[in-house]
Order: structure tokens, then C-alpha cells, then sequence
């Protein structure tokens, strides 16, 4: 089986395990499950975790240049590897909307406000819920609900930072540093994408009104041409005429000659 083979036979099921990690992940830290629910929640994430980490090796024996495909999925390990960055495997998602793109034939533009709405959303989600859990019971901790979790993702992917909630711990600082190099990203592929649509907007009206102008120009040359068409038939009338008067004059002339 070839590598593009089992992506496309993995894509959805992948991205349905996705979702149901994300919900799996956001119970436990808000509804905080003890006993056999708590257990069977662990084994629920050990299990998606594991069938995550199948899908990576199998990928990767599967990719013909496995440094290539390595080097190009360091992401991916990483989520593997790293408990700390586990829920970041609900962005897994957003291939899903690859896949309906590619059905629906959606323009460019479209694709990356989609993409990009989507990202935020889930960044937002997931950020909260990962402070959350790191935050919560720490000494001295300011972000100890989810309502203060979502305002302090929210103001740290906005890049705002107001100061009035700040993690204390070695975790949640390296989460707000994801989320702020999250957050560059996001409002640069914002802007410029609204920038482009003004440019575009822009060079749109400006070939309209060229097109208009050049349709003005080539009217008046029209009708100039016209103009000059109508004066060089009349030019030619009058000149027609005068040289036939001239020749019948000559004509009678020679006559009366012939006749003396």
C-alpha cells in the first residue's frame, strides 16, 4: 500500500478520533470525572493516543523517503511524543475541510478564512481547556475557571495581553508561548488576505474605469473616422464635378475649332 493510499483511507476516521479526543480531553477537565468514569476516561485518551502514534509509524513505513517525510512531520511526532501538546491533536480537524474543498471547489480566498477561522476557534478551545488544567490548583494562581482560561487564551492569541490573568507555571507560560506564535501567525494571514482583497478590489476598479475610458476613445475615433470618411466623398464630389465641367468645356471648344 502506498502512503497517499492510507491517508486518503485514514482522513475521516482519523479526523472523527480527533474530535472525539477533543471531547474526551474537554470532559475531564470541566466535568473533572473521579472514580471509573475518571478511569475510563484515561483509557478513552490512552486509547486515541495510541491508535495516533499507529497511524505516525505506519506513515512513515509506508512514506518512500522516510527523512523527507520526517522532516516534514516533525508536528506530528511531536504530538506523539509530548503529553504536554496531546490536545493539539484536535487541529487534526481541519483536514476535514481539505476534504470538503476539494468536493466543493471553494476559491483560494475562501479556503484560507475558513482554515483560518477554524484554526482560531480550535486554538481558543484548546488553549483554555490546556490552561486550565495546568493553572487550576497551582500556588498563586490567577486562571482557576474556565470562563478566565478562554479570556486569557483569547487576549494571548490576540497578541493583547492585558495582564489581568498571567499562568504561573513552567506549562502554562509555554502554552502562551504557543499561543502567541499561534496568534502572529493568524493575524498575518488575516491581514494579509484582507489586503489582498483590497488590492484586488482596487485593480478591479481601476480596469473597469480604464475599460470604460478606452471604450469613450475608441468611440470618438469612430465617429472622427466617419467625419473624415463623409469629408473626403464630399472632397471627391466637388472635385469630380469641377474636372467634368472643365472637360466638356474643352470638349465644345475643340468642336467649334473643327467647325470653322
Amino acid at each position: 500500500m502506498k502512503l497517499t493510499k492510507w491517508e486518503s483511507l485514514t482522513e475521516w476516521p482519523l479526523t472523527v478520533l480527533s474530535v472525539l479526543f477533543l471531547g474526551v480531553y474537554a470532559g475531564q477537565i470541566l466535568a473533572q470525572p473521579r472514580g471509573s468514569w475518571n478511569a475510563a476516561a484515561n483509557i478513552a485518551m490512552n486509547a486515541l493516543w495510541l491508535i495516533f502514534a499507529l497511524d505516525y509509524v505506519v506513515a512513515l513505513v509506508l512514506a518512500e523517503d522516510r527523512k523527507e517525510y520526517f522532516k516534514h512531520h516533525l508536528f506530528d511526532l511531536a504530538v506523539v511524543l509530548l503529553p504536554i501538546i496531546r490536545p493539539l491533536r484536535a487541529l487534526r480537524v481541519l483536514t476535514a475541510l481539505n476534504a470538503l474543498h476539494r468536493t466543493t471547489g471553494m476559491a483560494l480566498r475562501g479556503k484560507i478564512i475558513i482554515y483560518v477561522t477554524a484554526s482560531a476557534v480550535l486554538l481558543v478551545l484548546v488553549g483554555s481547556l490546556a490552561v486550565l488544567e495546568a493553572e487550576r490548583y497551582a500556588p498563586g494562581a490567577t486562571i482557576r475557571t474556565f470562563p478566565e482560561a478562554l479570556w486569557w487564551t483569547f487576549v494571548t492569541i490576540a497578541t493583547v495581553g492585558f495582564g489581568d490573568y498571567t499562568p504561573v507555571t513552567a506549562t502554562g507560560r509555554l502554552i502562551a508561548f504557543v499561543l502567541m506564535i499561534a496568534g502572529i501567525g493568524i493575524i498575518g494571514v488575516v491581514t494579509g488576505t484582507f489586503g489582498s482583497w483590497i488590492v484586488e478590489e482596487v485593480s478591479a476598479e481601476t480596469e473597469r474605469t480604464t475599460e470604460i475610458t478606452r471604450e469613450e476613445v475608441e468611440a470618438v475615433a469612430a465617429r472622427l473616422d466617419r467625419i473624415e470618411r463623409m469629408l473626403a466623398e464630399v472632397h471627391e464630389e466637388m472635385h469630380g464635378g469641377s474636372r467634368s465641367d472643365s472637360a466638356t468645356a474643352t470638349t465644345d471648344a475643340v468642336s467649334g475649332e473643327s467647325e470653322e
